[in-house]
């Protein structure tokens, strides 16, 4: 997958990348708003900023990248899934 205008411009936050692994790592099943709040450390106040990085994640790996279940969360999409891994490994750093 090549890197994006948007990722270029508004690169992934250590948020962004927690969420995106959870995803990855949850392929298959629905993640709600709680667990990836829980799993990545924000408070439930705070929760709400799951919701903009998926926003973030929708726009770096394109619309239908993940499925949103409604009142249940969210899951990747089998091209998601392939395009999350792609993505994560575009943004590990990898010394030549």
């Amino acid at each position: 997958m090549m890197e994006t205008t948007d990722s270029v411009e508004h690169p992934p936050t250590l948020l962004d990348l927690q969420i995106l692994r959870l995803l990855v790592e949850s392929q298959g099943k629905i993640v709600g708003r709680d667990f990836l709040a829980r799993q990545t450390g924000l408070q439930s106040a705070s929760a709400r900023r799951v919701d903009a990085s998926l926003v973030s994640i929708r726009r770096w790996l394109g619309a239908d990248s993940i499925v949103t279940v409604r009142r249940r969360g969210w899951m990747l999409s089998v091209t998601g899934h392939v395009a999350a891994i792609a993505f994560i490994l575009q943004q590990v750093d990898i010394p030549q």
